[in-house]
């Protein structure tokens, strides 16, 4: 171990709550979907993420992070009163934190460089004394009443004393090592663990263990499946890598206060590869892992940027323990008693959109910290979104949700594999799979082998007693498809190949979506595609801390745009005309609506990517294709930092950054008939513009004195509420086709109720090879051959179950041809 170094004297600031001034003027609460808009925080950086929410002296505290910054920001430290007024800290100091810790000897919340005494006292540890990107805290190995330890995202670590708030330390910061400081873009590497992007820190079973997601070097920017990232455990003398793969969240049963019973409680871990989510368990002294499903796949990156800070924390009552897990964009209930024999209990809940840092119960409700809205937007750049602008100032909010919220968003349908493209040793089983808590499970499993192979699937129940419960045999060059009863019992599920081979095995889980095809009753006053009139306006966030939403207002009349004026929506959500020609002209300029971001066809959406891959999508409304030639429709936006939301012939789709392979793991999340202008985000609201001129203002709509500019302002998760997705088309409509040329890929997963209808011109019987693509990643796998006669139109009602993401046509003669597809 590195000779300790004791820093200088630690300079401490101590404020109490009467010193600090209030953010903003004073006024009643006024709510979107929980979301306060008088509570959103804004920095100076090129990102305003949310690190850490947690209550604390019959307060709520808060700590906001810019992207890359040891030594100080912008940022602030945030007061919530029960009454939500926001209390900006005079101690803060920024930064980059997302530690938290409660540490019930000294009666002191830790949070980024703070230490909160239980009056609400706040003393800060300057960057000077302790320099890095606050990721974790954990409880000391040796004295954790008198000391707790501080980890950075570059390795560096310190142990504080509770009382002094002196830190010694024990291994020097990477941005202390490279001297770089301010670097904002590049992954650093480091000589003392693998990955580049440390996230998560605790203690336990004798050693201090921390989690890494990221790698560094160009091929990581680009790249999501590249080796990355790792977890690794110390013992207070040496370091010790566990595992080469992305992790993040760590933590036990004792939660943010650390585990009660260090010796014996067990640890838990949270991480993932490009093919499924990985939890990590360490008990007794040793490491096990399992596998779930990805519900998004927004948050890969071989870089780590995508995922800020999956939690597993305990929202329950007092002396109840509830656990609720985070994690690629899917809500999971996590068992408290999750240890060795004891696994069963992890279930799904519903899917969000929202970026989450932290979250926590307070006052009887649910509080997310998200990160809405940078103004770097970083690699997150495309084609479909022209040269439109970030956001002019970073800003995100809270997210104010019912205990129940978690239930009751979007379906919790998710993929993942054990094997994909990769040497399987014989007799040697996979990672365990989580098999329980869908209604519609499937595997597919492919070899690259010269003869049939056999696969055992077993399963247990939580226990790790393991029994066979189906072996399925695979010949060369197709697939073994099951559909699994929806009651047949397990917890987990891990398959064994009876030869080396090398193999995938791909899971999909889908929920039964219950959701009708009409939108909410929340978006009344959206114009319809249909309507020949339309109140809309093009959106941007303003920058130079004016804290407002820049509207240029547009009526629309039959697809010919008219300039009603330039107006400003403030903290109060009041739409106020202004006299500002300079920013009228830079929204026009810069936030121009692109011509060609999609091509319509006559049978679907073509999209050509950024790395020149075909995809097509379904169509909607012909009314769409219209309004979309005309640049009169949004198709592209950043709402959600590093990810998009994507919004063609009437769905709303979620779209990972080209980084996180884009269009290639695009996931619908509703239909709607609503022609919709623009839509950005603000406050941690989504705001959207196309309403129909005679609508007056409500919940959700916001109209200016004059009537000339109207907004809807709600949460990006409501969208789930605006119907089921819907859609109809296919890769070919009457289209000349190449024998053995397979079509492009065209969007099959997520939807319900879909049917298939096959045919073509020859003289003679063709031949159709219909592949699937469970979840983007090119391993296209056999589905069904069928052959349909001259003059005749094959139906194929798709069963219940059946789950891929991407489907491809494929026939045995040149013909005209007809592959379409009804979702209903």
């Amino acid at each position: 171990m590195k000779q300790k170094n004791r820093l200088a004297a630690v300079i401490v600031a101590i404020g109490i709550s009467g010193a600090a001034c209030k953010s903003e003027k004073a006024a009643a609460p006024r709510s979107f979907s929980g979301i306060y808009p008088q509570l959103a925080m804004y920095n100076k950086e090129g990102e305003c993420g949310t690190g850490a929410v947690v209550p604390w002296a019959g307060k709520l505290w808060v700590i906001t992070y810019g992207p890359h910054l040891p030594y100080g920001s912008s940022d602030k430290l945030y007061e919530i009163t029960p009454e939500l007024k926001q209390v900006v800290r005079s101690e803060s100091i920024g930064g980059t934190p997302a530690n938290r810790m409660i540490h019930p000897e000294s009666h002191q919340l830790f949070i980024g460089p703070y230490a909160i005494g239980e009056n609400g006292q706040v003393r800060t540890i300057p960057y000077t004394a302790m320099p890095g990107r606050h990721t974790g805290n954990a409880r000391h190995l040796t004295d954790p009443a008198g000391k707790i330890y501080y980890g950075t995202m570059e390795e560096g670590f310190y142990e504080v004393d509770v009382k002094t708030l002196q830190p010694v330390l024990l291994y020097e910061d990477g941005n202390v090592k490279s001297k770089k400081g301010a670097d904002t873009t590049a992954n650093t590497p480091s000589a003392l663990l693998p990955g580049a992007h440390g996230k998560g820190l605790y203690s336990g079973q004798g050693v201090m263990i921390y989690s890494n997601n990221g790698e560094p070097g160009p091929k990581a920017l680009t790249q999501f499946d590249i080796e990355a990232g790792s977890l690794s455990e110390w013992n207070g003398k040496d370091w010790k890598v566990v595992r080469r793969n992305q992790f993040t969240e760590i933590t036990g049963p004792g939660g943010i206060s650390g585990n009660k019973n260090p010796a014996t409680d067990p640890i838990w871990a949270t991480g993932w590869d490009h093919k499924s989510v990985l939890l990590g368990l360490r008990d007794q002294g040793r490491w096990s892992f399992f596998r779930l499903p990805k519900a998004s796949h927004s948050y890969d990156g071989a870089h780590g940027w995508n995922t800020e800070w999956p939690r597993i924390r305990d929202i329950g009552a007092e002396n109840k323990p509830d656990y609720l897990m985070t994690m690629h964009g899917l809500f999971w209930h996590f068992p408290g008693q999750f240890s060795t024999g004891h696994t069963a209990g992890i279930r799904p809940r519903s899917a969000y959109l929202k970026v989450i840092g932290d979250f926590a119960r307070w006052q009887d409700q649910l509080v997310f910290g998200c990160d809405d809205a940078a103004q770097k937007e970083f690699l997150n750049k495309r084609a479909a979104k022209g040269n439109i602008e970030g956001p002019g100032q970073s800003n995100s909010n809270l997210w104010f949700t019912s205990l129940q919220q978690p239930d009751e968003l979007g379906p919790n349908t998710a993929e993942g594999a054990v094997w994909l493209n990769e040497a399987v040793t014989p007799s040697q089983p996979s990672e365990p799979f989580l098999f329980a808590g869908w209604p519609h499970r499937s595997v597919r499993i492919t070899h690259n082998g010269k003869r049939p192979v056999e696969f055992t699937l077993e399963t247990d129940k939580g226990d790790g007693i393991w029994s066979i419960a189906q072996k399925v045999t695979v010949a060369p060059g197709k697939t073994g498809d099951i559909i699994f009863p929806e009651n047949m019992p397990g917890e987990w599920i891990r398959i064994t190949a009876a030869q080396p081979v090398v193999a995938t095995a791909h899971f999909f889980y889908a929920a039964n979506d219950a959701r009708k095809t009409a939108p909410a009753a929340i978006f009344n006053g959206l114009s319809k595609v249909t309507d020949a009139v339309s109140n809309g306006g093009l959106l941007y966030g303003l920058g130079d801390d004016r804290r407002a939403l820049g509207i240029l207002a547009q009526s629309y009349k039959n697809g010919d745009a008219t300039v009603e004026g330039y107006y400003e929506l403030d903290a109060n959500m009041d739409l106020v005309k202004k006299d500002d020609p300079k920013t009228a002209d830079f929204i026009r300029q810069k936030f121009a609506i692109p011509q060609q971001a999609v091509t319509i066809e006559a049978g679907s959406v073509l999209i050509v990517d950024d790395k020149g891959r075909r995809w097509r999508l379904p169509l909607g409304n012909e009314a769409f294709a219209g309004l979309t030639g005309k640049a009169a429709l949004r198709i592209c936006r950043e709402v959600s930092t590093e990810r998009d939301l994507f919004n063609c012939m009437g769905t709303f789709y979620e779209l990972p950054a080209e980084n996180a392979d884009g269009y290639a793991k695009i996931r619908p999340v509703a239909s709607h008939p609503f022609r919709i202008n623009d839509y950005a985000a603000y406050r941690g609201l989504l705001v959207m513009t196309g309403i129909a001129p005679d609508t007056k203002a409500g919940e959700h709509i916001i109209v200016s004195a004059d009537k000339k500019a109207m907004v809807w302002a709600g949460a990006i998760d409501d969208l789930w509420q605006l119907g089921r997705p819907v859609g109809r088309g296919g890769p070919w409509k009457d289209a000349a086709v190449e024998a053995g040329k397979p079509s492009d890929p065209y969007l099959v997963g997520f939807y319900s109720q879909r049917q298939l209808q096959l045919s073509h011109d020859a003289t003679a019987p063709v031949e159709f090879t219909v592949d699937i693509d469970p979840v983007g990643n090119g391993a296209w796998m056999n589905y069904k051959t069928v052959t349909v006669a001259p003059g005749e139109t094959l139906n194929w009602q798709f069963p219940g179950g059946f789950e891929a993401r991407w489907i491809r046509f494929t026939t045995n003669k040149n013909c005209h041809a007809t592959a379409w597809l009804e979702y209903k």
